[in-house]
């Protein structure tokens, strides 16, 4: 999660929701991304949406069964489908996200998943602050 939390650093400096995801298999990162919506004019260009792709690239397979997500914030929708698709055994993430969740905080799509484990929470704090911290900041540039 640490190296999560790094991406979603950098992507916060970039101007960009600071969401960083890596995906872990066999103890190994073999895919990691951070926001990158703005900066690719891509909608569906969220770290998680990313990770997994290249991911399944890296792996030559779209059944990432064997590795495990982790995400600073809590899917929303798009990216807990993308999830679904992509089977991993678990999803890590830290902060809540009670007005986009999809993995219990606004809906929950996770009994469409029962082989997967969901786990929130890890490093809460830290990537709430660094969420809080780049929303507030907009604000005050834009009013």
């Amino acid at each position: 999660m640490e190296r999560a939390l790094e991406l979603a650093r950098s992507a916060g400096e970039a101007g960009e929701v600071p969401v960083g995801a890596v995906l872990v298999c066999g103890g190994e990162e073999i895919a990691c991304a951070e926001n990158e919506r703005e900066r690719s004019g891509d909608p569906t260009a969220h770290a998680e949406m990313l990770a997994l792709r290249r991911g399944a690239e890296r792996k030559g397979n779209r059944n990432l069964s064997d590795c495990t997500l982790y995400v600073t914030l809590e899917p929303c929708p798009m990216c807990a489908g993308a999830v679904l698709a992509a089977r991993p055994d678990r999803v890590v993430f830290a902060a809540f996200h009670r007005e986009g969740g999809a993995c219990g905080s606004r809906v929950d799509l996770t009994p469409l998943a029962p082989g997967i484990r969901f786990e929130g929470g890890l490093l809460h704090e830290e990537s709430a602050r660094l969420l809080r911290s780049f929303f507030r900041d907009m604000r005050e540039t834009f009013y």
